[in-house]
């Protein structure tokens, strides 16, 4: 029988990593012991069998915005809208199909490091191009991803890169893509950021469908200064440069540190210099397996959408599938987190930010109406109903406040998974 700490290390590792269990996966992980579940969890084949029957959304190049008012204007606002729910509904549905999520939950975390939003890119088309972008690097070279990124279309329009010309340099993309994505605040200075973005003038994207080309005439190529080095800079140049730099290890470890594991204790140190090579997937097996997974101290609220989604994977549901899918997404959206659509360019709140009154309320009507529709079965066995619902969940021991309420209402299969997704154990990755 796996011990208590086994029990505890694995729930974190599953919800962190993984977006929670399958039906029947968490004990089957236990069963085979920590090793082998910790390698289970950080698999990530080329081809995941959960997701082979899922098609890619079938999105078009919609042109141009027609003229206000126009007899085109409708439809064209319509298919706007219809194609923003076609790509969260396909990337809700990989997260929640996927038998090895690891990839899926990187690209998840990589879309708040990149943090890009559709409200003001307005095309759904840019958007999906940026989340493969994403998921083609999540676990590979940070240096390549940042390759990729600094010349991505719907992060040009996002942070106004293509407003940004010799004549008249915008800085936006350039004191982002250092404060944000690569180094971090007080890493570079104003000289710096006035040199980036000389660097990435010239870029124009094709807003519709997110296709970069490159001007040499509105580039300036002239010699620059640029974090102690000096030389002639464009996109490419400049984030390999940037990436090459110690300190860009340093943040990044610690970016993935806040987010999978603490928002109070700093990352390790060892992680940094393990990172040295940019291998991000070796960088996640060094944090999964560091003592800090193991700490109680480092308890991490699940948000909005990572909460749906591990409800999803217990209750066997497809969100594309369900009975109403814009009824999950409205619900989502009032919990404060849309896929596609982050607040700011810092990416989604995090830890207690997602524990507000109203989100534990549309959070209990969600549940509510998942279980209508999703398989309880695992908590409809005869015997300790409320052991089976932490075996089922993942959930590595109830409080003994959340036992007694779950154990009021095991003769109530629906009720007792509804309030178990709910319970703090569940929301609160201990």
């Amino acid at each position: 029988m796996a011990s208590a700490q086994d029990r505890f290390v694995l729930s974190r590792l599953v919800h962190r990593l993984n977006f929670g269990p399958k039906p029947g996966q968490f004990v089957q992980l236990l069963n085979g012991g920590l090793g082998q579940a910790t390698t289970t969890v950080l698999s990530a084949p080329a081809t995941d069998p959960g997701l082979t029957s899922l098609p890619a959304p079938a999105l078009t190049d919609l042109g141009p915005f027609p003229a206000p008012g126009s007899a085109t204007s409708t439809a064209f606002n319509r298919a706007m809208y219809q194609q923003f729910v076609l790509v969260i509904l396909w990337w809700l549905d990989r997260m929640v199909l996927a038998d090895y999520p690891l990839v899926e939950r990187m690209t998840w975390f990589w879309h708040g490091h990149w943090a890009t939003a559709i409200s003001k890119v307005q095309y759904a088309l840019p958007m999906k191009l940026q989340n493969d972008t994403l998921r083609a690097h999540a676990l590979g070279n940070f240096a390549d991803m940042s390759r990729a990124m600094i010349v991505d279309g719907a992060l040009i329009v996002w942070l106004d890169g293509e407003l940004n010309v010799a004549k008249a340099p915008n800085e936006n993309l350039a004191r982002e893509f250092m404060e944000l994505f690569t180094l971090g605040v007080g890493n570079y200075t104003e000289n710096d950021v006035k040199a980036a973005a000389a660097a990435l003038t010239g870029y124009r994207v094709v807003h519709s469908n997110g296709t970069v080309t490159f001007n040499p005439q509105l580039h300036n190529s002239s010699v620059l200064t640029f974090l102690a080095t000096t030389g002639q800079f464009d996109a490419t140049s400049l984030s390999d440069y940037v990436t090459s730099l110690a300190t860009d290890a340093s943040f990044v470890a610690q970016r993935l540190w806040f987010r999978l594991v603490s928002t109070s204790t700093p990352a390790p140190t060892h992680l940094a210099a393990g990172f040295a090579d940019r291998n991000i997937a070796s960088l996640v097996q060094a944090i999964a397996t560091d003592p800090g997974m193991a700490d109680p101290v480092n308890s991490q609220v699940k948000s909005p959408v990572e909460w749906f989604v591990s409800a999803c994977r217990a209750l066997v549901l497809q969100p594309s599938k369900l009975a109403s899918p814009s009824t999950a997404i409205n619900y989502i959206s009032a919990m404060g987190q849309l896929p596609f659509d982050p607040p700011n360019v810092g990416g989604w709140p995090y830890d207690d930010a997602w524990l507000t009154a109203s989100a534990t309320q549309y959070r209990l009507a969600l549940a509510g109406y998942l279980v209508k529709y999703g398989d309880v079965s695992p908590v409809s066995v005869s015997g300790d109903r409320v052991q089976a619902a932490a075996d089922w969940l993942g959930v590595a021991q109830w409080s003994a406040n959340t036992a007694a309420v779950l154990a009021g209402v095991q003769g109530d299969p629906l009720l007792l998974a509804q309030l178990a997704l709910c319970a703090p154990e569940y929301v609160v990755n201990p």
